[in-house]
């Protein structure tokens, strides 16, 4: 039942991604990257078979899946940076704390992503759900817009690039992505804690030095 499900919700995207072509793929990834819940899988595993199938350009799909995120992205971290950190701020200040966030915490996500808003940034490009909301408190904190925008296409490039392979090679068999869609998963954040531990192990001896 989950294999007919998957191979016809494939098969709809397919379509959809057809008739709408790379823009298509761009809006779709526009909204899996806001506040919206949204599968990207849906979007990219689809444009990966056509890929396959000759009837798109990789590059194409490629820059259109990035700048979608990207623009995704902007979206969460303009609302936390003009709106979001404004209204925190100013309750805070009157109330002394919103949902158990006070001065001091503010300040210490400001001091943190100070420090470590790229690592941090790009590594939460890889983790799903995290995906989606690791651009508030990016805007919260008032990242540079510019090293947020290149660790989030940075990280958002390696997730896409991995859901288009997962098509161009395997997007025929709705098997064998259903079953090990949750290992490819858990490979990337295995991969995704390796680069963590190899940062904290640079940062001290960085310190050491």
């Amino acid at each position: 039942m989950v294999f007919e499900f998957l191979t016809v919700w494939i098969d709809a995207v397919l379509i959809i991604i057809k008739e709408l072509s790379y823009f298509g793929i761009f809006f779709g990834m526009m909204i899996e990257s806001s506040f919206i819940p949204f599968p990207s899988e849906a979007i990219m595993i689809p444009a990966g078979v056509l890929i396959a199938q000759g009837e798109m350009s990789f590059i194409w799909v490629f820059l259109a899946g990035i700048l979608g995120s990207l623009a995704g992205a902007m979206i969460n971290f303009a609302l936390a940076f003009f709106l979001g950190r404004t209204f925190i701020d100013s309750f805070v200040s009157n109330k002394g704390k919103f949902f158990f966030i006070t001065s001091k915490s503010l300040g210490k996500s400001d001091d943190y992503f100070k420090k470590h808003g790229e690592i941090t940034t790009f590594l939460g490009r890889l983790i799903p759900v995290i995906r989606q909301l690791i651009s508030l408190p990016a805007g919260f904190s008032k990242m540079n817009f510019f090293k947020f925008s290149f660790y989030t296409s940075l990280g958002a490039g390696i997730w896409v690039a991995v859901l288009m392979a997962i098509g161009y090679f395997y997007g025929d068999n709705s098997a064998w992505i259903n079953s090990n869609m949750d290992s490819i998963i858990l490979l990337i954040l295995w991969v995704s804690f390796i680069i963590i531990m190899g940062y904290i192990f640079l940062r001290a001896r960085k310190k050491e030095n």
